[in-house]
Formats: C-alpha cells, sequence, structure tokens
C-alpha cells in the first residue's frame, strides 16, 4: 500500500521508499543485496517490503537496474 489509510505510515511504501532512496544516494549504484543490508541499517524492513519499494520507485522512473545488474539512482 503506497499511501493507506488504515495502518501507519511507516508501514507504508511510501515511507519506506524514502529510504532505500537515501542508501542510494550515498553510493549512487549498488548490488541489490548491498543495497537491502545498507536499507536495513536505517530502516528495519523485510525483503518483499524491500523488493516492493524497488518496484515502485522503478516504475516512477527514479531507479534502474544497470548492465552489470546493479540497482543505480536515476536522479
Amino acid at each position: 500500500m503506497l499511501l493507506p489509510d488504515n495502518i501507519h505510515p511507516e508501514q507504508s511504501i511510501y515511507y519506506n521508499g524514502a529510504f532505500v532512496l537515501q542508501a542510494l544516494r550515498e553510493m549512487h549504484s549498488m548490488d541489490l543485496l548491498d543495497l537491502y543490508q545498507n536499507t536495513k541499517k536505517q530502516r528495519a524492513m523485510t525483503m518483499p517490503v524491500f523488493v516492493l519499494c524497488l518496484d515502485w520507485l522503478y516504475l516512477l522512473n527514479l531507479i534502474n537496474v544497470n548492465e552489470q545488474g546493479r540497482v543505480e539512482l536515476c536522479l
């Protein structure tokens, strides 16, 4: 749920996606598992929530996966 009205905002993809972006801003390009570990240091989240965040950020054209399979920031 991006902006749910029946749960806490801290559990939304919108909120958690900000932590994924923050982790990517530090390195600009990271391996998927390294990005997950760095994101988890800032905000505890499960892998399914992390993947939903990546999907959402990709749809917004904020991240991309390069030829080496690394997640990179498009900003």
